[in-house]
């Protein structure tokens, strides 16, 4: 790769970032970004590197690649549709990795590689640690392909495919185990920010008009996996509670098959709830920016809200806030993963689920918390 030298140590660089898998391609400038659902953890920590990656020390230029693979139930879509709110995007490319396996998907999918690779980069990092993963990092053939050490991949063959292995150490939030990755970039800074732009769309505006001038809390009760679901009636009887106590109504989100699950809700609340219009994953970012506070289970929408700073009041069942919870100071995650016998399973093998075991009063109580500290 050419290198052009604008000062003493400084020059031009190059680094591509892989994650899960659809593969969702972004060029970033200079700095770096990446993950709705299973997703969105991994793009938030990409935009956290990105912004981190080159801190300007002199009138260097440094365009960044970042080429990131989704894994979810979010379309390929929506996925680049979120990174348009990336800050410092150039350009990206969303490839269905379903289509690949023939005809015009494949075809696409060659002429992206071959893109990737004529980009000559300096650094390729593999934020997801899959043996697809690691083979897509590498195949890309940069000068360095950097990814987790064997005790830290789901899947650890992907050990194999790295030059670069940099140990995150006692690092247990995914967001900074990710940030340990750009070690050998030497980027020190762990500071996570989020470079979003925060659109003002028409369905944002409708529901800032609509909840004025008291505002509105954010329920999102859907999940990808059945386990991670709170019962809709706790979340309807919540609702009703924060009418009362806070003087606000809640805002149900519902996605693709959820519509049922947010009437739930609503029939539930006793009128202190409504369910939102129909949103597309940007919408998402408006509306919950601009929410008092939001209460989810662990699913995109909830990631999402972190990323933009809104107050959260988390419920877990079968996986560890801990590892991908909300980070913020004075946001709370209510687990039950403890006691949970299907850690990481979609589905549960009991006939009571654990984040069953959370009830109206102990949310309530965390909501009266997470309130009393925005002040």
């Amino acid at each position: 790769m050419t290198r052009s030298k604008t000062g003493d140590d400084s020059f031009d660089r190059k680094f591509s970032v892989h994650g899960q898998a659809p593969l969702a391609d972004e060029q970033l400038r200079d700095r770096l970004a990446h993950r709705q659902g299973d997703g969105v953890i991994t793009i938030w920590s990409g935009s956290a590197a990105r912004y981190h990656l080159l801190l300007p020390s002199s009138d260097a230029e440094a365009p960044a690649i970042f080429a990131g693979t989704v894994e979810g139930n979010a379309p390929v879509d929506s996925i680049v549709e979120l990174l348009d709110l990336v800050r410092g995007l150039d350009r990206r490319i969303g490839v269905d990795p379903r289509a690949i396996r023939h005809g015009e998907g494949r075809r696409r999918f060659r002429e992206t590689l071959r893109e990737l690779r004529r980009a000559d980069y300096d650094a390729v990092i593999d934020l997801q640690g899959l043996l697809k993963s690691a083979m897509l990092a590498r195949s890309v053939r940069g000068r360095t392909t950097i990814g987790f050490p064997r005790r830290h991949l789901r899947e650890p063959f992907a050990r194999l495919f790295y030059t670069v292995a940099p140990d995150p150490g006692d690092a247990t939030h995914v967001i900074y185990k990710n940030l340990a990755l750009l070690v050998p970039l030497k980027v020190e800074d762990r500071r996570v920010r989020f470079p979003l732009e925060i659109p003002r769309s028409s369905t944002v505006l409708q529901v800032a008009d609509r909840f004025q001038p008291d505002g509105y809390v954010l329920i999102n009760p859907g999940a990808a996996w059945p386990n991670k679901q709170w019962p809709p009636e706790r979340f309807g009887e919540v609702a009703s509670a924060i009418a009362r106590d806070f003087g606000c109504r809640s805002l149900v989100l519902w996605g693709p098959g959820e519509q049922e699950i947010a009437h739930r809700v609503v029939a539930a609340s006793g009128g202190a709830a409504e369910s939102s219009p129909p949103t597309t994953i940007t919408d998402i970012v408006g509306v919950a920016r601009g929410a008092r506070l939001m209460i989810s289970g662990d699913t995109g929408p909830l990631h999402i809200a972190a990323a933009v700073g809104t107050p959260i009041v988390a419920l877990y069942g079968p996986t560890y806030p801990e590892r991908n919870g909300p980070w913020g100071l004075n946001d709370i995650a209510i687990s039950r993963v403890q006691q949970c016998a299907c850690v990481h399973e979609r589905k549960c093998r009991k006939t009571e689920r654990c984040i069953d075991d959370i009830d109206v009063a102990e949310v309530m109580s965390a909501v009266h918390r997470r309130m009393g500290a925005c002040g």
